[in-house]
């Protein structure tokens, strides 16, 4: 079990920091941090601004950086959303990258690249995309990240006629992702047959320790195509509800910018700064002292680890110094 859950991961790392930032610690005691830390494990907010070799060490933690990408941008998609101005936005891999970033500073540009080709189906690294196509070809890139390096071995191996059965299954996890040479997937009538992929990829999903995708409903999928490309494949992958469904990450597509406990919050402060707004000038002081007392929502936020604060901290004063210096 617990290798299955990698606790030992988690122990780790939160030994590691306990190390890292005794001294701020101490001040509340060492149990109260590994409260935190672990509540911050269940509820998926350990990821936030943690190193890339961190986010994808565990599919707990891959779940939870794709969970929390979607809840942060989901309105960069939301055609008129309740609370934004923003119109459908359609962006480039690019500015999805700058996204990601956002919350994993060092994430790699060469996975953001590999997921937007799953929407493009080429190279063309500027065209727009919507963010449901660009998430859910994300999730798969992402979460399935090992077993598409095998994929796309064995697919090379396919249309090259040799034996894919020699193909190595990928057995590190460092975080240095190798450079997938895109196969040639310009011709349509182009792929490799489609009932011995799937027994190629049928027997990597038996031997692999990494994630896979349900075999069964990966026969579905390669069962009503006579042939199948490279990207083909992979698009047929992100857009599977039923793949989707079984990850556990994501809502349905139809369901994608609903959030019923983030619009709840989102009520509350627009609620809180309605009422702000209600006492003006013309209000007497009366009015003001009968107008109800709206307590200020609270929202949790999420456990960061000391360092990135002392971090701030430190440049937060570096800034002022050379402020100080350009004044005099």
């Amino acid at each position: 079990f617990a290798a299955q859950r990698h606790v030992l991961t988690y122990m780790e790392d939160a030994v590691s920091q306990l190390l890292e930032n005794r001294e701020d610690i101490s001040q509340y005691g060492i149990a109260r941090f590994f409260t935190e830390y672990f509540n911050s494990v269940r509820q998926g907010t350990h990821i936030l601004f943690r190193e890339f070799s961190f986010v994808q060490a565990t599919p707990h933690n891959r779940a939870s950086f794709l969970r929390t990408f979607w809840r942060c941008f989901r309105t960069v998609g939301k055609n008129g959303g309740k609370y934004s101005s923003i119109c459908c936005y359609l962006l480039t891999a690019q500015e999805y990258h700058c996204l990601l970033q956002l919350l994993c500073p060092d994430f790699p540009m060469e996975l953001t690249q590999k997921a937007a080709r799953i929407v493009l189906m080429d190279d063309a690294m500027d065209c727009l995309m919507s963010f449901s196509d660009f998430l859910f070809a994300f999730q798969i890139q992402f979460y399935y990240s090992e077993f598409l390096e095998s994929v796309a071995a064995i697919y090379q191996d396919l249309l090259a006629g040799k034996n894919p059965n020699t193909v190595i299954v990928p057995t590190s996890s460092s975080g240095q992702h190798r450079q997938r040479q895109p196969p040639n997937d310009c011709n349509p009538l182009e792929g490799v047959e489609a009932s011995l992929f799937y027994q190629c990829l049928e027997s990597l999903c038996d031997r692999s320790k990494y994630s896979c995708p349900p075999s069964a409903l990966v026969k579905e999928m390669l069962s009503s195509a006579q042939r199948m490309t490279f990207y083909g494949f992979l698009m047929a992958l992100a857009k599977d509800q039923g793949i989707n469904r079984a990850l556990g990450i994501l809502p349905d597509k139809g369901d994608l910018f609903l959030d019923p406990a983030m619009d709840q919050e989102l009520e509350k402060l627009v609620a809180q700064v309605s009422g702000l707004s209600v006492s003006g000038p013309a209000s007497s002081s009366a009015d003001t002292a009968n107008m109800p007392v709206r307590n200020s929502p609270r929202i949790n936020s999420p456990w960061k680890p000391l360092h990135h604060r002392r971090k701030m901290d430190a440049e937060s004063e570096g800034s002022n110094e050379e402020t100080d210096s350009s004044e005099n």
